[in-house]
């Protein structure tokens, strides 16, 4: 961390005589002592009141702009909102190094508003802070050594960045490949599966070609030996028919050897040999 510039100490100027500008003054001298005695909130107050007396007091507000900038970088809590030190410590630092007639509290401004950015990491600002202020006067050497400190810090950070730009787009390579692999070989499985169920259903439908081309077989051959009248159920009817048949013709022609034997047998009993 980078300490701030401490309270700025009131020049003796001839002629301030009123009443108020003694007031002032003491206020300012009462909040320097306890600033430097590390009581920065009673530090506060007393430069509030010298800003009472004079509102203008360039001197006033810088100091007062230092005790809140030390309590802003002491404080753990109440960060944000109305009662931020740092935020009214910044916005009086920028107020003077703007507008404050006082060429070293303008330059002491600019090396405050640079610490502050410092501070909270903010090192490209705070470069050009350290850089308004050495523009104020050259022979800054504490905002020189700081500005390097930045510029050296600043580097450091883009490293960073980039380290972590690059991390991340390998581990978002290696999503992407993971997933396209991933992908790859569920595109593979389907395919496997596909082939099987695309085999199954071949031998399937050829082992139903097998058992159709079969019976077609068992029918064409039914119906040759219906053709060719070599069937064993044909044969027999007409092997039997054959036998009934020669059974008649058998009968008839017994009967009819029968009957002239008959006749002759009786021409011989009826006729006399003359």
């Amino acid at each position: 961390m980078i300490l701030f510039l401490g309270a700025v100490t009131v020049p003796d100027v001839w002629g301030q005589t009123t009443s108020s500008g003694k007031r002032e003054r003491g206020f300012i001298r009462e909040g320097n002592k306890l600033y430097n005695e590390k009581h920065f909130s009673e530090a506060e107050v007393a430069y509030r009141k010298a800003l009472q007396e004079n509102e203008y007091s360039e001197t006033a507000m810088f100091n007062l702009a230092s005790a809140l900038a030390k309590q802003a970088s002491l404080a753990v809590g109440e960060e944000d909102g109305q009662n931020n030190p740092a935020a009214e410590a910044q916005k009086l630092f920028s107020d003077l190094a703007a507008n404050a007639t006082d060429l070293k509290i303008a330059e002491n401004s600019f090396y405050n508003l640079g610490n502050m950015a410092f501070n909270q990491e903010q090192y490209d600002q705070s470069i050009d802070m350290y850089k308004r202020a050495l523009r104020k006067n050259p022979d800054n050497d504490k905002a020189r050594e700081n500005l390097r400190l930045a510029q050296l810090k600043l580097q450091e950070q883009q490293n960073e960045d980039q380290n972590q730009d690059q991390d991340q787009n390998q581990d978002n390579n290696q999503d992407q490949q993971d997933k396209e692999q991933n992908q790859n070989q569920q595109d593979q499985n389907q395919d496997q599966d596909q082939n099987q169920d695309n085999n199954q259903d071949q031998q399937n439908q050829d082992q139903n070609q097998s058992q159709n081309q079969d019976q077609k077989q068992d029918q064409n051959n039914d119906r040759q030996d219906d053709q060719n009248g070599i069937s064993d159920r044909n044969a027999e009817q007409i092997l039997k028919a054959m036998e009934n048949e020669e059974n008649a013709t058998r009968r008839k022609i017994e009967a009819r050897r029968a009957q002239e034997e008959l006749k002759n047998a009786s021409k011989n009993k009826t006729d006399k040999p003359w």
